[in-house]
């Protein structure tokens, strides 16, 4: 990691940025399968269900203090079992593209998520983002299938590929 970057845990200050990078991805591509930009206030609500579930919000700022990106997860589905399951995300700004920060970030996702105890990281790609499911692979994450025609953006169909990383946690699961 370049010495004027460094790794965060993103607070409400950072919100703005969050939103930027997130309203840049759903403007321009197909990595999150969304149409509008997010409000303000569907953002804050975003980050405030985050901190209400004790889940992170990882970030890199470079040495001025600049969000370059960020990570985070969530409950992969709203059912019980699925507890020790979390789907993840990792998003760079466009400016910072290529200087691998996407793998900074998905490093520490996967760091913090073992150390909460859960067993399994979910990526749901766009099946066309070779370079997400590259990175993906390159940190030990499996193909887990896809869905064909899963979302519909820009005028056309587009495919989802699910991508899984066991983790050797937790010590002692339990059912309910």
């Amino acid at each position: 990691m370049d010495q004027a970057m460094r790794i965060i845990t993103c607070g409400p200050e950072h919100l703005e940025s969050i939103r930027a990078i997130f309203n840049e991805a759903i403007v321009n591509s197909t990595a999150i399968y969304d149409y509008h930009p997010r409000s303000v206030e569907t953002l804050r609500e975003w980050f405030e269900a985050k901190q209400a579930r004790g889940l992170p919000v990882i970030g890199v700022e470079d040495g001025d203090g600049v969000l370059m990106g960020f990570g985070s997860y969530g409950p992969f589905r709203a059912l019980p079992a699925y507890k020790y399951t979390v789907e993840h995300l990792v998003y760079v700004d466009a400016r910072f593209r290529g200087l691998g920060l996407g793998r900074l970030l998905l490093e520490q996702v996967i760091q913090s998520a073992q150390a909460r105890g859960f067993h399994m990281l979910v990526g749901v790609i766009d099946a066309e983002n070779a370079s997400s499911i590259a990175l993906h692979e390159r940190l030990g994450f499996k193909s887990g299938g896809g869905l064909r025609h899963a979302g519909f953006k820009f005028g056309r169909w587009l495919d989802l590929v699910f991508y899984q990383k066991l983790l050797p946690t937790p010590e002692s699961p339990v059912d309910g």
